[in-house]
């Protein structure tokens, strides 16, 4: 059947209370990184702002920053702005209304406005290990599909991935057929993703039989070690002669990916990122090009992604939806990204080697 894009409806600026609302008001930043008294706070969902007469959407969003006017040789534009990179004499929107009445409109029912009909009453409407996700296993692999050609990818990794020699074999898989940008990961994930090319272990254990190797929590120590010797995650590869995994994969087909530090990190791997705003500018480079994202069994990776990623992302032109999966054993941790605010997130209750070999077997 194929996947087609959902259209985008925008507000009708035509009706009354839009045409009458006021232009937006604004005030200086007097100090680098404190917004202005009564700044406005960007959502999840497309926002308009009324400058000029004119209601403006900005072309990239983040919520929890603010909007700063910006003006050049086009004409006068908004620019999402996170507070650590506001500047002295920058205009920052004012206002906490969504209505309209004060230059800003909040589009909350963009892609899907149809009323959802059924009975007031209904068993399991929530997302929990009970829920039947085989349609949405179905809806994803058509996503996939037509993201490969005409979207971005983004993957958010943590370390149970590597932990299991089938669902390397499956991500690698998917990285060689093309469903894989980009990669959000930390140190763990590398690290032992890498073990397990060299010493075919994870933590020590055996990626196939789960079986504890002798002295085997030295392993990631040792891989880490020869790492920082080699200087760089490349030389490693090269000399070791690793030769399959999802590093190594992201490597051979040049898929950037970003491995943002912790304070519990060892090592760490030699292109960790140490400084936490470091690691978060590398990490919205990244999002600001996704069209879905998948993140898998992590839930302060995906909770950060998720916050930093907007409900819509405009290419060529056209305004359409950012998808976003959480996929997680874990009940609690698959809804925490909803309850961050992230409203566009799917939760679905797996195994996450399950879901990868799944994904790998029914996307050519």
């Amino acid at each position: 059947m194929g996947f087609t894009l959902p259209e985008y409806h925008a507000p009708s600026f035509e009706e009354s209370f839009l045409k009458a609302a006021p232009n937006l008001k604004s005030a200086l930043v007097e100090t680098d990184g404190v917004a202005p008294s009564g700044y406005h706070a960007m959502s999840i969902f497309p926002e308009y702002f009324k400058i000029d007469g004119s209601w403006v959407l900005p072309e990239e969003s983040r919520m929890d920053c603010v909007a700063v006017l910006r003006d050049d040789s086009g004409g006068a534009w908004v620019d999402v702005v996170e507070f650590r990179r506001l500047k002295r004499g920058e205009n920052v929107v004012l206002g906490r209304t969504e209505d309209g009445s004060e230059g800003i409109y909040v589009n909350t029912n963009p892609f899907y406005d149809e009323e959802t009909e059924g009975d007031a009453f209904a068993f399991r409407i929530g997302r929990s290990r009970e829920t039947a996700y085989s349609r949405d296993y179905d809806e994803l692999y058509e996503l996939l599909r037509f993201e490969k050609e005409y979207g971005n990818i983004v993957w958010v990794l943590g370390p149970a991935v590597a932990f299991d020699h089938d669902s390397r074999v499956a991500l690698s898989s998917l990285t060689e057929k093309g469903y894989v940008d980009a990669i959000l990961a930390g140190n763990a994930l590398a690290t032992h993703d890498l073990e397990a090319g060299l010493l075919g272990t994870a933590l020590g254990q055996d990626i196939y039989t789960q079986e504890n190797q002798p002295n085997g929590h030295y392993n990631h120590l040792d891989l880490l070690n020869l790492a920082r010797g080699y200087g760089s995650i490349e030389k490693l590869i090269e000399n070791e002669k690793i030769e399959d995994g999802i590093i190594y994969s992201a490597i051979k087909k040049k898929i950037p990916f970003v491995l943002a530090g912790s304070i519990r990190d060892d090592g760490p791997l030699p292109p960790v990122y140490g400084n936490v705003y470091e690691a978060q500018d590398a990490m919205r480079d990244i999002v600001r090009k996704a069209t879905t994202v998948v993140a898998l069994a992590t839930q302060l990776h995906t909770i950060a992604t998720g916050n930093m990623a907007p409900s819509y992302v405009i290419n060529a032109s056209v305004v359409r939806p950012v998808y976003f999966y959480s996929v997680d054993i874990s009940e609690f941790a698959v809804n925490k990204l909803r309850d961050r605010g992230s409203l566009s997130a799917t939760p679905i209750v797996a195994n996450v080697q399950d879901f990868l070999v799944h994904l790998s077997n029914n996307l050519l």
